[in-house]
């Protein structure tokens, strides 16, 4: 099959100027919405829709194996993570993930550690002239998720671990000194667990049974053997870092309580009609607020795409952030909706700001259900709290990835609830 001749011009400083509105807007001019172009100087086709999401997680159409580029598993990933494996070897390693991030007792227990750090937390607000949400958020992710893990994690150590992988999500798609405080906390970080495996192995530290601590360690690849070190290291991040990353949707999911106070009166009703809100409102967030731009893969053979050639080795784009804002699948796109997901649940391959597709055979994250679960509950205690957003700058640039809200998101005057929620139980059901 002959390929499209790529464009001269290669599109990547327009791609990090522009950001999230990059992918969109060339297909927005591009015939049968199939965008050409050259990304880090390779061929590159961008795809967007529920169709082209099913399209582009079959192993036979696209891999993920060298697709990667080296900035993003260096920051983002790590070095032979799973995002990097196809065939067998992704299965056996999903597996892994599976095992600790699709089970609802798992999930549930997750969930509890993180809403009594919540709890601890919102305690002390009260004596505070100012909060930034944002950092709080990642604090207390990073006390609840480490608990839940297995990772020993000292008191002075929760700030600068929660700093660490913070700055591994947000350092991931630019250059610059973003880029590198991600290179050095993942490096930090990858020393540090690495070593704790080897101890857990050794005897020296005991890992509770049925932690991802204890599960990463003892885990065997499709060769029979176990994960080297620093790969395990990798991985056990990779169930860490993606549940840190949720502190992104808090503060966007406050950002929408202050812009649209009238969701916090939906949120506060409590019981089984408060907890069904809460889930829309979570989706709604997560379709609505930008995240993850794209995605690529790399075609695994000659393909053909609506009649579109793409040549065997080019990068494949799925187009997230386009397809969560676009008006052939979302009525009002731009409007903050809750309700269309009480009105219609989405297909699986419609909302994608995590990817698609199916994460017991795919590449779709394991953890997108821990995101959901762990948001819904601690959306419902944002919701219950009672505090005041001082004037700040809450611009959400679409130019930066990974967005987020400029200020962080200050709240003052806290005024906490009495008592955790009594309806926090079935936000933990998932």
């Amino acid at each position: 099959m002959g390929s499209h001749r790529a464009p001269l011009i290669d599109s990547t400083p327009y791609m990090l100027a522009k950001g999230y509105a990059w992918l969109p807007d060339r297909r927005r001019r591009a015939a049968g919405g199939v965008v050409r172009a050259r990304v880090l100087g390779q061929h590159a086709v961008g795809l967007c829709g529920p169709e082209a999401v099913r399209f582009f997680y079959d192993e036979r159409h696209v891999r993920r194996h060298t697709a990667i580029p080296e900035p993003v598993r260096s920051t983002l990933f790590g070095n032979g993570s799973v995002h990097t494996l196809d065939g067998e070897a992704h299965r056996v390693r999903k597996a892994m993930f599976l095992s600790l991030l699709a089970d609802p007792a798992g999930i549930a227990a997750l969930v509890d550690r993180t809403t009594s750090a919540w709890d601890e937390a919102v305690a002390s607000w009260a004596d505070r002239p100012r909060v930034v949400l944002f950092d709080e958020a990642s604090r207390i992710v990073t006390r609840g998720v480490c608990r839940w893990a297995g990772v020993p994690l000292d008191e002075a150590d929760a700030a600068p671990m929660a700093r660490d992988l913070v700055a591994m999500v947000d350092g991931f798609a630019t250059p610059g000194p973003r880029h590198w405080r991600a290179r050095w906390a993942r490096g930090r970080r990858e020393a540090g667990l690495a070593g704790l495996v080897e101890d857990v192995r050794g005897g020296a530290v005991t890992a509770q049974p049925g932690s991802a601590l204890d599960v990463v360690a003892r885990h065997r690849d499709a060769d029979g053997e176990p994960l080297h070190p620093r790969v395990a290291a990798v991985e056990l991040l990779n169930v860490v870092r993606p549940t840190v990353a949720v502190c992104w949707f808090v503060a966007f999911a406050a950002h929408a309580l202050h812009l649209w106070p009238r969701h916090r009166a939906r949120l506060r009703e409590g019981g089984e009609e408060g907890a069904a809100y809460a889930e829309a409102f979570v989706q709604e967030v997560r379709r609505f607020y930008p995240f993850a731009p794209f995605i690529g893969g790399r075609a695994a053979a000659d393909l053909t795409w609506r009649g579109e050639p793409i040549p065997a080795g080019a990068l494949v784009l799925l187009d997230l952030y386009g397809q969560n804002h676009d008006a052939g699948l979302w009525t009002d796109p731009y409007a903050f909706a809750p309700q269309r997901f009480l009105d219609r649940p989405a297909g699986r391959d419609d909302l994608v700001p995590q990817g698609g597709g199916d994460p017991h055979t795919g590449h779709r994250c394991p953890g997108e259900g821990v995101a959901v679960a762990l948001l819904q509950a601690l959306v419902l205690r944002l919701a219950r709290l009672d505090y005041d957003v001082p004037d700040q700058d809450l611009t959400i640039s679409l130019r930066r990835v990974p967005a987020r809200p400029r200020s962080g998101l200050v709240i003052s005057g806290v005024r906490p609830p009495p008592r955790p929620p009594s309806a926090a139980g079935p936000d933990r059901s998932r």
